[in-house]
């Protein structure tokens, strides 16, 4: 058996149990709009969102709790992938990634981070963004390409996405990961909600919480021989 030790409490878990919890996880198109998920339950899903790591620890993401049925209606024309989870979800959560500009070496968002965030000594700090600088411009060459540079960071939304969606089947809950959505659209009516500043944010993805309504098929994946390969 597994155990998982904090200062308060130990909790035991089992490979067994957690495998299960993947072969019980699917991509729920519609939910059972009569059942809601608790605040607690829904608490520990996002906290297990807010303790993702992301590349140098700058978390380049945003996460809204959408709500409101007249919003989620005003999406609705323009999510394709989301007709049904958007009425039905107990709960709907936007994933927002950092816009270039926040993302920069040196920029206002990554030196909070540094200072107020992660206060790191002053010889510390200067390290990371001289490596950070680097890694931008040479490693993986991302200087001066906007668009590369917001989808690295809209990649790294979804360490938290795959791990709020396992801490729900975890506990039971249902999800769906969904990219069907016109961006410039969506971003649109985000921006005159007064929901996402276009200046610091885009939309990267949605995920939609809550209990099925049907028992989906058996799960289908290639074999670990067809995606496993050890060298």
């Amino acid at each position: 058996m597994d155990t998982i030790s904090t200062s308060n409490t130990t909790a035991a878990i089992t490979k067994e149990s957690i495998l299960a919890a993947y072969q019980y996880r699917h991509a729920t198109k519609e939910f059972d709009s009569s059942r809601k998920i608790s605040a607690e339950d829904f608490n520990f899903i996002l906290e297990t969102g807010r303790l993702s790591p992301s590349s140098f620890g700058f978390e380049p993401w945003k996460f809204v709790v959408l709500q409101s049925p007249e919003i989620r209606e005003k999406l609705r024309p323009h999510a394709w992938g989301a007709q049904k989870q958007l009425p039905t979800a107990s709960h709907f959560v936007l994933i927002l990634a950092r816009q270039p500009r926040d993302m920069a070496a040196g920029s206002d968002y990554t030196e909070a981070i540094i200072q107020d965030v992660q206060k790191l000594p002053s010889e510390v700090a200067e390290g990371k963004r001289k490596v950070y600088g680097a890694f931008l411009k040479t490693d993986f060459g991302l200087e001066g390409n906007e668009r590369a540079i917001f989808e690295w960071g809209a990649r790294q939304t979804y360490l938290p996405l795959g791990n709020m969606m396992t801490a729900a089947a975890l506990i039971g809950i249902d999800s769906c990961p969904i990219e069907g959505f016109d961006k410039v659209k969506t971003e649109q009516i985000l921006a005159a909600e007064g929901i996402m500043d276009p200046e610091h944010f885009g939309l990267a993805c949605m995920v939609a919480f809550g209990y099925r309504t049907n028992e989906p098929r058996p799960k289908t994946r290639r074999t670990a021989d067809q995606v496993v390969e050890w060298v």
